[in-house]
């Protein structure tokens, strides 16, 4: 027309505009809006209509911010122009500002303007399910009823959506009957409604009862109902649902799979979802994925890399691009100690260009864990912008998992200096550190912080300050805190019994053990651990024995830690035989600790004859272990048999076995000032200048020396 000569008017102009609104063609939406302008088309008579379908065009071709201005400048605006700019803000993800324009079109209706219909209203309510802004849904309900639009099928769905997405089941139920068409979309969005709300059961019945009145279900609301029955924990119901949908032919289907993967990781049914992914035909980078990041959050390590190799064989590297499957692959390789291969994926991740922060905690984690704090600082380093407090933790974990915990707790002041909030998992690892040294000042201190915070309903936290102030030797603050805990799990009930133990107040650990078998949490294998080490320490051999057999009443197998416990007990009170039986009767392999508790057992009590036999069986497992080769050498030097002692150092030689070195600690005001001794340290006269140092800068000497630790 326009090559023709013919002018647009503003009977064609709207046409012209509202075709290429439908058609997504901006150019010749653009090109419509200049003519408009060129021939004062969009002022005076007839001009409404104009600019109605040129705001509509940009908002349906994406253009909002030029939609919202050209809206803005309009002297006159109907309700065709409001619904325009509010639907075109929803649907180009401004829903916020679609709110407004409605909440302003309100007001203005009640001074003669234009009162929103039922496709505004619509849009509205679709605005408040993606902002999940329910009171705000709620009125404009209450708005559509006062209008007398509320029974418009347009708007009785959008409310029905609106409710659905703010998880309000009970409204959309009541809704549901008044629906004029229930298709496949609308049940499932009523039945993830019900899935994110946890109510599995009534998901699944609204899923037959879909099925009966007809519809066939698709694989989107397979996967939905697939969801919901994960975050239920419903074991019997989910493997239940998933041979409902084999026999309805989804078992082939790529996004039901998937679903079936995820379920059966919520579900911690980890071989399930290996089953699932193995008979698979055809996989995506999310079946990849998920099966990566289960195997990791398992525990089996080993299967996460031998799955990233399986990957990595069949060309799919680029699976691998993804976040959550790399983040898991980095930790597998920390947790292993597999120094390569997690440099292999830190390459990885810098070919894929990626730089998200979780990437760079999982380096700072695995090269810290595997003693590259050289490395793991200097991605800490350059992550120093956009580092947040699991930045921090990765690194604080890396020094607690390797025992330097003065340079844990050093990194935890600097952590304050620049303002980071710790959360729970930072206080947990600090104090750990706190209990490895024995730093009650400083653990004191965290403490009164997790008071400040309201930090003590915590049940990891509590725990952790249990075990810190048993190690420091403060028993009745630890069970002060133990009893004041509303909740404990059975790390907490260990922990007790085991500070009981390490003290040698066998009773209380008894009467404790005593305790929790009466209550709701049952005893685990560290619980008869430590229950065993307390009998240990204060040689109650019988009530030893008799707690090593009712491991089985809790369907519970010995392992190699509880029977070199139970050697031990049997070994110290003089049971050589005994305990050496015990060994020989073991359903397992034992190893080195095993037959060097019983050695020590044997030298303590001058059993020469069975020390000499087993301490071959100890040589035998832990060629390396120094520790059985002096024992073995204090016996021959108790019979003098000092030829039989220069033969042991030999075969120490041969074997390449060195004599570990001791080394003592002093702690002055905890972490700030302390040093290290080693035992035939080569420049004594600067250790002891050191000691001297620290005491100058010490007030009051007497108060402020803390505890020595020789190890």
């Amino acid at each position: 027309m326009c090559a023709s000569g013919a002018r647009p008017s503003r009977f064609t102009a709207p046409i012209a505009a509202s075709a290429a609104a439908e058609l997504a063609a901006l150019p010749v939406g653009s090109s419509v809006h200049a003519y408009s302008v060129k021939l004062g088309l969009l002022v005076g008579d007839g001009s409404l209509a104009v600019s109605s379908s040129l705001v509509y065009m940009y908002a349906r071709c994406g253009c909002i911010d030029d939609a919202m201005k050209l809206f803005d400048e309009m002297a006159e605006r109907d309700v065709i122009t409001w619904t325009a700019v509010v639907s075109g803000c929803v649907r180009n993800d401004e829903c916020e500002k679609g709110m407004r324009y409605l909440v302003q079109m309100v007001r203005l209706a009640g001074d003669g303007g234009a009162r929103p219909n039922s496709r505004t209203m619509e849009s509205g309510l679709e605005a408040c399910g993606v902002l999940g802004e329910l009171s705000a849904g709620r009125c404009l309900h209450g708005y559509t009823v006062k209008e007398g639009i509320g029974d418009c099928a347009l708007v009785v769905s959008a409310l029905f959506s609106m409710y659905s997405k703010c998880d309000r089941t009970e409204d959309a139920c009541v809704l549901f009957p008044e629906l004029p068409e229930k298709d496949v979309v609308t049940w499932t969005s009523l039945i993830g409604t019900y899935c994110r709300r946890g109510l599995d059961r009534e998901a699944v019945e609204l899923f037959q009862e879909m099925e009966v009145s007809g519809l066939q279900p698709d694989e989107v609301l397979v996967s939905c109902v697939l969801s919901g029955l994960g975050n239920s924990g419903n074991v019997r119901r989910g493997k239940a649902f998933h041979a409902a949908i084999i026999k309805r032919n989804f078992g082939d289907n790529l996004l039901v799979a998937n679903a079936l993967i995820s379920m059966y990781g919520k579900l911690e049914l980890v071989d399930a979802a290996g089953k699932v992914f193995g008979i698979l035909h055809q996989r995506d980078a999310e079946s990849w994925s998920l099966m990566v990041v289960l195997y990791c959050k398992a525990g089996l390590d080993v299967k996460c890399l031998e799955l990233c190799r399986e990957m990595h064989c069949r060309d799919h590297d680029e699976f691998l691009c993804d976040i959550n499957s790399l983040v898991s692959t980095i930790s597998s390789c920390s947790r292993l100690g597999k120094l390569r291969l997690g440099q292999s994926a830190h390459c990885f991740s810098i070919k894929c260009l990626l730089d998200e922060i979780s990437v760079a905690n999982a380096l700072i984690g695995m090269y810290g864990r595997c003693g590259k704090f050289d490395l793991a600082y200097k991605i800490f380093g350059v992550a120093k912008v956009r580092r947040d407090v699991v930045t921090w933790n990765a690194l604080l974990s890396s020094y607690s998992h390797l025992g330097h915990s003065n340079d844990a707790l050093s990194l935890y002041d600097q952590m304050l200096t620049e303002g980071v909030q710790p959360n729970s998992a930072t206080l947990i690892t600090v104090i750990s550190a706190c209990a490895n040294l024995a730093a009650l000042e400083h653990g004191e201190l965290i403490h009164s912080y997790v008071k400040d915070m309201g930090l003590e309903s915590d049940v990891s936290i509590s725990t952790s300050l249990v075990d810190m102030y048993t190690k420091c030797g403060q028993l009745g603050i630890a069970r002060g805190i133990f009893d004041s805990m509303l909740v404990r799990d059975v790390v907490t009930w260990n922990v007790m019994i085991a500070g009981y133990g390490m003290h040698g107040d066998v009773k209380q650990a008894l009467q404790l053990f005593s305790e929790m078998e009466r209550g709701t949490i049952k005893p685990n294998s560290v619980t008869f651990l430590a229950i065993l080490s307390a009998c240990c320490h204060a040689g109650y051999v019988d009530e030893g024995r008799k707690l090593f057999i009712r491991m089985g009443e809790y369907c519970l197998e010995p392992n190699l830690k509880h029977y070199a416990c139970m050697v031990d007990l049997l070994g110290k009170s003089g049971h050589l035989q005994e305990a050496e039986d015990m060994i020989l009767a073991m359903p397992i392999q034992p190893d080195g600790g095993v037959w060097g508790t019983l050695l020590s057992a044997c030298k303590m009590h001058d059993n020469f004859e069975m020390g000499l036999r087993v301490a071959k069986k100890a040589f035998a497992s832990d060629p390396g272990n120094d520790g059985y080769y002096i024992l073995m050498s204090n016996s021959y030097g108790s019979a003098e048999k000092w030829e039989e002692i220069e033969r042991l150092r030999d075969t120490m030689k041969n074997h390449g076995v060195e004599k570990g070195v001791g080394w003592s600690a002093v702690d002055i005001w905890v972490r700030k000032l302390s040093s290290e001794f080693h035992v035939g340290h080569l420049d004594e006269q600067k250790c002891m200048k050191n000691v001297q140092n620290h005491w100058k800068k010490i007030a009051e000497p007497d108060s402020a020396l803390g505890m020595m630790h020789t190890f």
